[in-house]
């Protein structure tokens, strides 16, 4: 018994005498560095993945033959009426869309890739202006660029609205070239205005 216990007495010295294992410089994660921007890293990850587009489209006022992408940024006319239900806020006779935010004051703007489309028009309608039947092709509290009014193929059109200063201007993007300006007075809210006999897509903002 008392050898057992000298023998325990002497292993238990030994291997509390020994040194505690060193460990090199920078094995250990560098905690602020990794979790204390944690989340400015994340937004800035998410920035690249998530784009953020300026107008989301409104399937609720889509003409029926009008097919809208998952995210409601991009439209094709497919030439078939789809079974939707028939109610007011939707076109049914012309294959028009409308943007689902209506603005009534600021300045807004926007892309829009027309080069997918042998026929577009654009621009902004009143909240107020009549969807149904011919009536919408009645230009009044219709502010729009159509593709027949200009003699070369654009391949974007960007939209300002100054609701403000009651202005809504068209330009080309790509060459940055002014294509036509309408100038009024603004007194209801206005929806972007969409439509096309082939395909159309919003661009997000930082492919502008």
């Amino acid at each position: 018994m008392k050898t057992l216990k000298e023998s325990l007495r002497k292993q238990f010295n030994t291997s509390s005498s020994r040194p505690d294992p060193q460990m090199s410089s920078g094995a250990l994660i560098h905690v602020p560095r990794y979790l204390g921007n944690l989340p400015f890293r994340v937004w800035k990850k998410m920035q690249d993945i998530v784009q953020n587009t300026p107008v989301i489209l409104d399937p609720n006022t889509a003409h029926p033959s009008l097919v809208l992408s998952d995210d409601l940024t991009s439209v094709r006319n497919s030439k078939i009426d789809q079974p939707l239900p028939d109610n007011p806020e939707r076109f049914n006779i012309y294959a028009c869309v409308l943007g689902s935010e209506g603005f009534n004051s600021g300045t807004h703007c926007w892309d829009v890739e027309v080069k997918e489309s042998s026929g577009w028009s654009l621009g902004v309608t009143t909240a107020s202006k009549q969807r149904k039947g011919e009536d919408f092709s009645n230009t009044d509290d219709v502010w729009s660029v159509h593709y027949s009014h200009f003699k070369q193929k654009l391949d974007r059109v960007r939209v300002n609205l100054d609701y403000d200063r009651g202005t809504v201007s068209f330009s080309d993007p790509v060459t940055n070239t002014h294509l036509h300006t309408f100038t009024t007075t603004f007194t209801d809210t206005l929806f972007p205005y969409f439509w096309c006999s082939g395909s159309l897509r919003i661009l997000p903002v930082n492919s502008q």
